[in-house]
């Protein structure tokens, strides 16, 4: 039990170090990028599974909500909370993203980190993306307020097509929920 919880303790120090340095990065002035191209990039699901971005998603609209510091996940919570009551037909992948190359070393402690304190059944929407890769989309998205989550839709062909970076809100979730539903119909 001892080892079980200092290992635990290395993860959450490992992963608090990677989230600090992340925050501590340059900042990246927000841009809106509604009806440009996703960037291309790669990034690992908790459940094993590597991801071309957004090509792997094609075919069908995505929502991609990114957060960049740890303290984003209480906006990204509300926000897929918020989808899920409005019954929001899309699919939603979370895009923890840090853009740190030292966080990079440290990836596989910080997945694990982020596994114990998400549900198993949930790890295949959590798509984690690291160093150079991240800053792809800290350079698509910008990162000042980092614990605001990047809300963007992306239509089958990969373009944005709906962004929000201002922090959650229910008037923001009908406004996404019925572009959704009108991107659906269309395609």
């Amino acid at each position: 039990m001892k080892r079980i919880l200092i290992a635990f303790a290395l993860v959450v120090a490992l992963a608090t170090i990677a989230f600090t340095f992340n925050g501590c990065a340059s900042a990246v002035k927000n841009v809106d990028p509604t009806g440009q191209p996703f960037p291309t990039t790669q990034g690992k699901a908790l459940d094993g599974r590597e991801y071309a971005l957004p090509a792997d998603f094609s075919g069908a609209p995505v929502l991609f909500l990114v957060g960049y510091v740890q303290d984003a996940q209480f906006d990204l919570d509300r926000w897929i909370l918020g989808l899920l009551q409005a019954k929001t037909p899309v699919k939603i992948a979370e895009l923890p993203t840090i853009d740190s190359l030292i966080a990079t070393a440290f990836s596989s402690q910080i997945d694990q980190g982020m596994q114990s304190g998400i549900p198993s059944e949930d790890w295949a929407s959590v798509i984690t993306v690291y160093g150079g890769e991240g800053s792809k989309i800290v350079e698509f998205t910008g990162n000042e307020k980092p614990r605001n989550a990047r809300v963007l839709l992306l239509d089958a062909r990969g373009k944005v097509v709906w962004f929000h970076d201002r922090g959650y809100s229910a008037g923001q979730v009908l406004e996404l929920d019925a572009r959704v539903r009108e991107l659906s119909r269309a395609e």
